[in-house]
């Protein structure tokens, strides 16, 4: 296997672990903020650098150089292939734009500590290829945003339940899997279990109550980290796509189609600014998982790409919802707030980010968005209809919101609602990120139609004969 030129892996999980000692060393919240942002900026560093090794040695996977996990567990444990090479990034800018932009009215509420331990087993997990480690991982990440809600004295239930039911089921599935061994078809023993755990955590309906029950009582800075890494993509892209016969991903495939939609309706009639996110995330995420599982090469890029840009675009649309929280308090979609002339900044980030989840022309979601539906009707033009919908009523829910927080009144505050230099940065880094992938988006695309077929060669590796990939009809125009 090829070797990175530095621990690149190693390093950048050391900074957020190391980091999170330090930082809980202090009681001073601002030293901590500081602190923290420190380690996440070299944890950024870090994960970029071994991107962009690995771009460089033009290999299939590469592994740390330090070697250190694996004298200690025998085997390799932390790889970078096609697929984790530009989710480690993407992981580490968002942790690393949440605590940039968490302003002085939130900084004693949010815990920087547990930020870099989940940022550390976020990037573990998009580094690890072992299914038992990742297993191991998707467990651990569960624990910080329970403690986070322990501590401020909400309601811990709901998102317990959901929890600790995702993991016993990954552990069912995964111990009935290597039971069976790899080379023959999986029974319902494993492909059930593994199924419920990918639907749970990714938030299909009707197991999508979690998600809003955590937006409700987490800080919204700790909810966004949660979910905006799309975990559950991961699980399903290691554990299940290798393994899965065909008839799994189509139910895969037709839950998300089906929680695409009703989230997209769903975030037209939401009346706070805090379920519309989530409703708008639940949508998104759950077309992701849609192109995972029509298994064809365009659907698959169009998938890849568009993980990408929403974890960017809506990381973003979070931390613009976030700054507008900070100053105004949750924010109530019954009236209009008219905070234009006071945040221009934030409105122009809003409408920008907003627009390139549902896939504008010109900022970073057009180009899956397109992929994927071009793909999906290819496959079953029914499946594109849906998208095609599900992205119009995003849209619209957009457009609307708007409108109400930014438009519609004169507001008048006692203190200054102007963005700070801090959030401005992560804005217009966000921004400029978003427009340039729109506008030069080959390097993404062929990166993840590189990930593609490596993973569409591991499933027909490990298919048996009944379940190799049914190559779908090409029309020819």
């Amino acid at each position: 296997m090829t070797e990175l030129h530095l621990p690149w892996l190693e390093l950048s999980i050391l900074f957020c672990l190391i980091g999170a000692v330090w930082v809980s060393r202090v009681k001073v919240p601002h030293v901590a903020r500081n602190r923290a942002l420190l380690c996440s900026g070299l944890a950024l560093i870090a994960t970029t650098g071994a991107w962009l090794d690995f771009d460089f040695l033009d290999a299939k996977q590469a592994d740390d150089s330090l070697h250190l996990l694996y004298h200690l567990a025998g085997r390799e444990l932390l790889i970078m292939d096609e697929l984790s090479a530009p989710l480690l990034p993407l992981a580490a800018l968002l942790y690393f734009l949440v605590i940039l932009a968490t302003l002085h009215t939130k900084i004693r509420r949010f815990s920087f500590t547990w930020n870099l331990v989940s940022e550390a087993i976020i990037l573990a997990m998009y580094s690890c290829k072992e299914p038992w480690g990742i297993i191991g991982l998707l467990a651990i990440g569960t624990v910080p945003p329970f403690l986070e809600l322990r501590e401020r004295g909400k309601p811990t239930h709901v998102y317990v339940i959901h929890m600790m039911i995702f993991v016993l089921l990954l552990i069912v599935g995964w111990t009935f899997a290597e039971i069976e061994g790899a080379d023959r078809i999986h029974t319902l023993w494993v492909v059930i279990p593994l199924l419920g755990a990918i639907l749970i955590r990714s938030g299909i309906a009707p197991f999508h109550c979690w998600m809003t029950d955590l937006f409700e009582h987490a800080s919204l800075g700790t909810a966004l980290l949660f979910v905006t890494p799309i975990a559950g993509a991961y699980a399903a892209v290691r554990l299940v796509m290798p393994i899965a016969p065909d008839w799994m991903l189509r139910s895969i495939g037709m839950a998300s189609l089906f929680t695409a939609v009703y989230a997209s309706g769903m975030a037209l009639i939401q009346i706070e600014a805090r379920r519309l996110f989530c409703y708008l995330f639940l949508s998104h995420s759950a077309l992701v998982l849609v192109g995972l599982e029509i298994v064809t090469p365009m659907a698959l890029t169009g998938a890849l790409c568009l993980w990408l840009s929403v974890g960017m675009a809506l990381g973003g649309f979070g931390l613009t919802l976030r700054a507008l929280e900070a100053r105004r308090g949750r924010l109530s979609l019954t009236h209009f707030h008219g905070l234009y002339e006071h945040a221009p900044e934030l409105a122009i980030c809003y409408i920008l980010t907003g627009l390139a989840s549902v896939g504008f022309p010109g900022t970073v979601g057009f180009i899956g968005t397109e992929l994927l539906v071009d793909g999906a009707v290819e496959a079953y033009p029914y499946i594109g209809i849906a998208v095609v919908i599900a992205g119009a009523l995003n849209g619209v829910a957009l457009v609307k919101t708007y409108f109400i927080l930014f438009t519609g009144t004169q507001y008048t505050s006692a203190v200054s609602l102007q963005i700070r230099t801090r959030e401005r940065f992560a804005v217009l880094l966000l921004a400029a990120l978003i427009l340039a992938g729109g506008v030069y988006p080959q390097p993404g695309v062929e990166s993840r139609h590189r990930a593609v077929e490596e993973l569409l060669h591991e499933r027909e590796s490990r298919a048996p004969v009944s379940t190799t990939i049914e190559k779908p009809h090409h029309h020819h125009h």
